[in-house]
């Protein structure tokens, strides 16, 4: 969705609050969820809710499809707000919570996840930071994943290459890469439409050397530091020099070159898991190289976000989210569609261990997840910023632009952003 779309919806959300559906304290109550999944996995929800229904007399969970696309969630809401007919429940995407944070008409989940017996602390660190702003937790997670390395084990071994270890490096991946390209094969690949998807791959390397996307006090950029530098040059002289990555230019050529055996290695999430097992990859799956021992990754976290239509239904909407995220019913929705656990219990049971078992080396992304410490910043201003971080990364690997001067034209475009939105 384009940003002015995006502000125009979000402002639309704002001005909506107050609109919300009306609470009828007769009979039972019924809670409107926008799940957003397409069939297959809608099934595993509607059984979940049957089964929830079934225990629950008193409520009447209705599991309807406010989107077939969840890209397009923000603007069923905001048109549903408008019109009075918010839903109670919706999938929400992780980057839209400090934009949500500011309506009256998003209910504060902070007294529903600090009860003990929710069991808050069992959420990992990256899924706890995405839904909470400001000290407001304005969304229970729904989905969790993070970045690792896939790599295929078949063109490893044609080099004579050794697989990843658990320690290497930067210079270890660049220096693999080089000597998987070789017969019309590249080592590795990078997407560089200059979206998201560009910037999050490139904000680990940043962590790891104990650099910061912004200030202490989220005014000003941070990401402009020598580390930074290095590391983006380091992917300029891997696409120039080495001509070791495959530069995607619209991110969907990667993961089917992959599967076809023309790119050595990709730096993705569990979801690319399902693809690559269907085609018969024989692959394996390795932490992301580090910096002076340090692995840090980045996750990608989303939320149920509840809505207030009154406090019956905005407390059974809650109620509901509890039970659904519990480590029983988690183990079947997220495991079920190949999603990684969204709590730690959940790895204690034995439909995670099948889960490992059909999806091999998942537990590698799941023992990641203690890799991911910081979350993306919570601010508004953040979907502005990346898009220009985004286009620094590409003129770098595509362009040849130095990573210094992108780097820098990127910052002072980013404080120019934040700047207006305070």
């Amino acid at each position: 969705m384009k940003r002015s779309v995006v502000l125009l919806l979000l402002a639309a959300l704002l001005a909506g609050c107050g609109s919300g559906a009306k609470d009828d304290a007769s009979g039972p109550v019924e809670v409107v969820w926008w799940h957003g999944q397409v069939e297959s996995q809608a099934e595993v929800l509607k059984k979940l809710t049957a089964e929830y229904n079934a225990a629950h007399p008193d409520v009447k969970i209705v599991a309807a499809v406010g989107t077939t696309n969840v890209d397009d969630m923000l603007q069923k809401v905001q048109a549903a707000l408008a019109g009075g007919k918010a839903p109670d429940i919706a999938y929400m995407y992780g980057s839209w919570m400090a934009h949500l944070a500011k309506s009256p008409q998003v209910y504060d989940l902070t007294s529903t996840v600090k009860d003990p017996a929710f069991g808050w602390d069992d959420f990992w660190p990256p899924e706890r930071a995405v839904s909470e702003v400001d000290g407001k937790v304005v969304g229970i997670p729904a989905v969790v994943d993070n970045l690792a390395v896939i790599y295929n084990k078949k063109l490893f071994d044609a080099a004579g290459v050794p697989y990843p270890s658990a320690d290497w490096t930067w210079d270890d991946f660049r220096a693999t890469a080089a000597k998987l390209t070789r017969d019309g094969v590249y080592g590795t690949a990078y997407p560089v439409a200059g979206g998201e998807d560009t910037v999050w791959r490139f904000w680990p390397q940043l962590w790891q050397q104990g650099g910061s996307i912004l200030s202490q006090d989220g005014r000003k950029s941070a990401f402009n530091t020598p580390q930074a530098v290095q590391a983006l040059d380091l992917w300029g002289a891997m696409a120039r020099q080495d001509k070791s990555v495959y530069l995607d230019q619209n991110g969907e050529k990667f993961l089917p070159l992959f599967q076809s055996g023309k790119v050595g290695m990709i730096i993705a999430g569990p979801w690319a898991l399902f693809d690559v097992i269907g085609h018969k990859v024989s692959y394996g799956v390795q932490v992301m190289p580090g910096h002076a021992g340090n692995h840090e990754t980045v996750a990608g976290p989303d939320n149920w976000v509840v809505f207030d239509n009154g406090d019956r239904r905005a407390k059974a909407a809650a109620a509901f989210l509890t039970w659904l995220t519990r480590p029983e019913q988690d183990a079947r929705w997220s495991l079920g569609l190949g999603n990684l656990p969204l709590r730690k219990a959940t790895m204690a049971l034995p439909a995670y261990k099948k889960f490992t078992e059909d999806f091999p080396d998942v537990d590698v992304f799941t023992e990641n997840l203690d890799n991911a410490k910081q979350a993306r910043p919570a601010v508004q201003a953040y979907p502005e910023l990346s898009e220009k971080v985004g286009d620094a990364v590409a003129s770098v690997l595509v362009g040849g632009t130095p990573a210094a001067e992108a780097l820098a034209t990127a910052a002072r475009e980013s404080d120019r952003i934040l700047e207006k939105s305070r």
